[in-house]
This record gives structure tokens, sequence and C-alpha cells, in this order.
């Protein structure tokens, strides 16, 4: 039989723990799907005193997770610390220079340091491995780099946030507003204490630049993606949505489109959205994760499944750690780095769309005119309006629209000729409707 491949793991937190976990528990079947034992030798933590229900004393420990990379029994590091910079990128260098094959589920360091690590990377012929850092066990960092591979990819998007996910459907289960489902989720260990990572979109928009750069060949622009959180989002919001036959969802997408200059230019958004109820997003609950890839041959494709947690997250490493085993080497990004194009951001003022907007406004005559005669002067057409007064908010109003399909620069406008009225008690909030 083969040598093992010696695995040194630095981080054992839930992932790192249950990545120990799978290949002690399916040693054999990954034996003999790897073609050798995949064997770990080392790791490095922060508090080696700390209790983790595995015993470690079989592995070589490493109070400096650098010197993981420096061992001469280790063929790959696998970085779980997390974070988009050192001690993790330090670590993510050190293996590459030192002649180790990379995986890492770290989706905010490849997110900003994916490009230099991959050039790295394929100027020593060294595996860079990164399925567990977009969307957990689903395989859709594989299933785009080679399930697609045929395909000129049109569009890609999905529900990426898990958090964001499981608080808005269960708004819809529970009637209760944003803070209160909030504090439910940190209680229940589906948010974290400090949520802002994940309810202001940045985790989704880490996820969405690394899949823009394999879908569609682009270097990775991070910078570029716009992303809207859902904090705003109303319990009334969710209630109307459902009456108008849609849900809300936090929505990643990214697709390309010729410029005025004619060369590719990328839009990469990540926002809520009301969703039809007969699209396959609608139906994914709770923490799961959904991408959707449409291609020019393969047409839609969806991945889903569980976007987090130690048991999707560790098979979504351990994979890769098979296909190191098995000598799989590939551009990390589908396409050698020189090859990935420099793509500018797209701009979307003239993109087609229908949107739901909500005004909050006082309630005193005129304001209901006031918002029309904008959406008229702006070109904006109205395809249902609801105006719901509630007396427990001190008379507070709340003015519900869905325009009919229309440029998005007609509702920006719109928007800026109400921007400073008095009539609006606070920032209106913006939804596009994904029917499609």
């Amino acid at each position: 039989m083969a040598d093992p491949l010696r695995i040194a793991i630095a981080g054992l937190g839930t992932v790192g723990m249950g990545v120990i976990r799978l290949i002690d528990t399916n040693r054999d079947l990954l034996t003999a799907r790897a073609g050798r034992p995949l064997q770990v030798v080392a790791v490095s933590a922060r508090d080696p005193s700390r209790a983790r229900g595995i015993d470690l004393s079989p592995y070589a420990w490493e109070h400096d997770p650098g010197r993981l990379a420096a061992r001469s029994d280790v063929d790959v590091v696998v970085e779980l610390i997390g974070g988009a910079d050192d001690p993790a990128l330090a670590l993510a260098r050190a293996a590459l220079g030192n002649g180790k094959a990379l995986v890492t589920a770290n989706k905010a360091m490849i997110a900003h340091h994916g490009l230099a690590l991959a050039a790295q990377a394929e100027a020593s012929g060294l595996p860079l491995k990164f399925e567990a850092a977009v969307a957990g066990g689903i395989p859709v960092v594989k299933g785009l780099r080679e399930g697609t591979a045929a395909n000129e990819l049109q569009r890609i998007y999905g529900i990426l946030n898990g958090t964001c996910n499981y608080i808005l459907t269960a708004m819809e289960a529970s009637g209760a507003d944003f803070e209160t489902t909030l504090a439910e989720a940190q209680r229940l260990g589906y948010a974290e204490t400090d949520p802002a990572f994940d309810i202001e979109g940045t985790d989704a928009a880490h996820k969405l630049a690394i899949l823009a750069a394999i879908g569609f060949g682009a270097r990775i622009d991070f910078d570029s993606v716009r992303a809207t959180g859902i904090a705003r989002v109303r319990a009334a919001d969710i209630a109307q949505a459902d009456a108008l036959g849609f849900v809300i969802r936090l929505i990643a997408m990214a697709d390309v489109e010729r410029g005025s200059d004619g060369k590719p230019h990328l839009l990469q958004r990540v926002r809520p959205c009301l969703v039809a109820k007969n699209h396959p997003l609608a139906s994914v609950h709770g923490a799961t994760n959904a991408v959707v890839a449409e291609g020019n041959f393969s047409g839609r494709l969806l991945f889903q499944g569980a976007g987090a947690g130690q048991g999707p997250t560790a098979s979504a490493v351990v994979a890769d750690l098979i296909d190191i085993a098995r000598d799989e080497v590939g551009a990390p990004f589908s396409v050698p780095v020189t090859g990935l194009a420099p793509m500018p951001p797209a701009e979307p003022g003239h993109r087609m769309e229908s949107t739901y907007l909500r005004f909050t406004v006082a309630d005193r005559p005129g304001v209901l005119a006031e918002i029309t005669a904008a959406m008229r002067d702006a070109g904006v057409s109205i395809e249902s309006l609801i105006q719901k007064g509630r007396a427990e908010e001190g008379g507070e109003v709340l003015v519900a629209m869905v325009t009919h399909e229309g440029r998005e620069s007609c509702v920006t406008h719109a928007l800026e000729l109400l921007d400073g009225s008095e009539s609006l008690t606070a920032r209106p909030l913006v939804l596009p409707i994904l029917r499609d």
C-alpha cells in the first residue's frame, strides 16, 4: 500500500475536532477511496489543556502553528484557525513555502488573499484546496470547478449564510420581529454573540467572491461586492411578502455582462430579496445553504445542504484531503491565476427588476401622494400598494408597494427625490424581487 498522507491540523475547534473524528471513524473507507491511509500526525491550538472529548496524545503538539509547516513528517497542512490575516495567513504562506499542500476552510482568507496563495501554490505545483470555505458540506466549489467545467456560466446565486436564513425563516414561523428572533438564534447557538459578520452580509460576500472567481474565471474582487444585511427586515415585511406570494431570503448573486467598453464586467451583490414561493430557494429553511448555477448547456443546477456544522464542514475538509492523497492538484480557481480576468465592477442601474419598497411615514394627509408623485416623476410604475397604520407605535404608518419591472436606476432616482422628506420617519427598505 502507498505511504500515508501525513496531516497537520491547525485549529482544534468544532471543525478541527470533526476532521479528527471523521478520519478515525471512517478510516478504512477513506483508505480505500484515497488509495492510501490518511494519518493525522501533528496538531496545534491555543489551549492544549482544554478538554475536547478526544484523546490527542497520539499526535505531536505544536504551540506555534507556524511550526507545523516546518515539520518534515507533514505532507499537508489543514488551516482551521480562521480570520483573513495572520496567524492563518502566515501559516498558509509558510506551508506552501515549505512544500506542503494546503487545505483551508477559511473563506475570509481566500476572499482577501486567495489569488496570492493560488499563485504561490501553482508556482510550486502544490495543491491548494478550500471546499469547506463555501457552504460547508455542499460540494459547490468542486461542482463549479469540475462539474460545470464544460459550461459558460451565466449566473451564480443562492443562500450562503445559514445564520441569516435561520433568522428569516424563524421570523416567518413565529411572526416575531428581527431583534427577538436574533436573540433566540444566539441562545440556540445559530448566531454568534457578535453577529455582525453574518447579519450584515459580510460572510456571504466572502463566499460569493470565491464562487464568482471560480465560475466566471475572474480575479477575486471582494471589495467590489455590494452587501446589504437583514437587520432592517421587519415582521411586517415578512407578512406582506407572504400575502404577495413571496418569502424573504438573503440572496448572494453574481453575473457577468459586457460593458460599454466591450469588456466583461462583474456584478456581485448580497441583499435581502423577495423570492417567489415556487422558486427552489423559497423552500430552503433554517440554517441550510443552497447555490444555483446556470450554465449555457447544463441549465439550472441546484446545490443544497448543510452550510455549517462540525460534520458537514469536516466532510468537505476530508474530501479535499482525499483529492490530495490521489495526487489531484489542478488550478485552485479552475484556471491558472495568470488566466483569471480582471473584471471591473458592473453598474446595475440599467438592469430590469421588480422591487418591493417599504416606507415608514408620519400619519398625516398628503404623505401617500408625495410618495406616488416621486415614483411617477422617476418613471417607476406601481403594481400594488398597501398602507397600514400601526397605532401601537404612536401613529406610525407603513406604506408597502411592489413596482412593475423597470430600470433599477428609476427606483434609485425616486428615493433620491424623497431623500430628506419630513414625511418619512425612517430610511425606506428596498428589496428586489426574484421570480425565476
